[in-house]
């Protein structure tokens, strides 16, 4: 398995495409003048012994140049070896709402936004425990399958979006009903379910699929994003700018509100406990309490130990590209005429 030590390095990136496209600019830009100031053949009878292609050669080389220093100071790691890792953990699924009223900003920056934060910062307390990810609008989809791998998490967390679900409305009993599929149930003892909606639900099995889960011994916690008083559901240009407000079919503002009795029920039927969330808060603590009250069980997972450094190549790459810049010359070759 292929790791990089330094990670944070492979932002450098973003200077090389900035590199590119200023050389891209400034041969357009010299091409473009030379034109303005004579004739072609006059200009080329001037640059006699010049290569364009020399030139444009030397800057692709240290461009890739830049590119191996840069994954050289990343420092790839290659572990060579699997073993089994014992931790003491829990396991988690999380279920996201994706439909747009998840988008009101009756909380800051809105109620996704906020809740991906949330759950990001979940992560950021866990140890040892496996997390999943489900998202779901009016059909429950898993996002992410049950792991210890929060990276990974955070990365598939990073991409969701109300359009990541086709189909809008909200199926709470879905997303309960999904979760529960993703769990192996040897021990249901150590095992939890999180909602993170608004509460706005448009079925009427989310009850029954919480006391479901009740009874098999997982818990079913709710948190609700929103505020009581609501707010209008934006629509957004490419931009991300709002332009409008979603309305109903009379041309009335839709306005979304926390269903808080909903999320109640649900979680007084799946034996767990409704957090609110709002603008200070997000509810972290309270379910960071709630999941250090189960009981952790022993979970062994298979990683890659022994990882070896593999920068030198890289490195060595590098100057071997710094070493044919400096020896290749700008002029022509009069022999090859290139």
């Amino acid at each position: 398995m292929l790791r990089f030590e330094e990670i944070n390095y492979l932002y450098l990136f973003l200077s090389v495409l900035l590199i590119l496209a200023s050389n891209i600019y400034f041969v357009y830009w010299r091409s473009k003048s030379l034109k303005q100031f004579g004739d072609k053949k006059l200009i080329q009878r001037l640059q006699i012994g010049q290569s364009l292609f020399r030139q444009n050669f030397k800057n692709l080389l240290k461009v890739f140049c830049d590119i191996f220093i840069i994954i050289a100071f990343a420092n790839p790691q290659i572990g060579s070896e699997i073993e089994e890792v014992k931790r003491k953990g829990v396991d988690l699924m999380i279920a996201i709402d994706l439909s747009n009223s998840m988008l009101v900003e009756d909380i800051k920056p809105n109620r996704l936004e906020k809740s991906k934060r949330a759950i990001s910062e979940l992560l950021n307390q866990l140890s040892g425990d496996r997390i999943g990810l489900v998202v779901f609008g009016s059909e429950a989809y898993i996002q992410l399958p049950i792991t210890t791998d929060y990276s990974a998490a955070k990365l598939f967390l990073s991409s969701v979006n109300t359009k990541t679900i086709s189909s809008q409305g909200t199926e709470i009993g879905k997303a309960i009903d999904k979760c529960l599929s993703s769990f192996d149930f040897e021990n249901s003892q150590n095992k939890s379910i999180i909602i993170i909606t608004d509460g706005e639900n448009h079925d009427d099995i989310a009850i029954e699929s919480a006391k479901k889960a009740k009874e098999k011994g997982i818990l079913v916690h709710t948190l609700g994003m929103g505020l009581e008083q609501g707010g209008p559901i934006p629509m957004k240009d490419k931009r991300g700018n709002n332009v409008s407000y979603r309305k109903d079919k009379s041309g009335n503002t839709i306005i979304s509100k926390l269903n808080e009795m909903t999320l109640m029920e649900i979680a007084q039927s799946g034996g767990g406990k409704y957090i609110r969330a709002n603008n200070s808060r997000a509810g972290l603590q309270e379910l960071i309490n709630e999941i250090n009250r189960l009981e952790k069980k022993e979970i062994g997972t298979m990683e890659f130990t022994n990882f070896k450094d593999r920068f030198q190549s890289f490195l060595i790459i590098a100057l071997i590209l710094l070493f044919l810049d400096l020896m290749i010359l700008e002029r022509k070759n009069e022999k090859f005429n290139f």
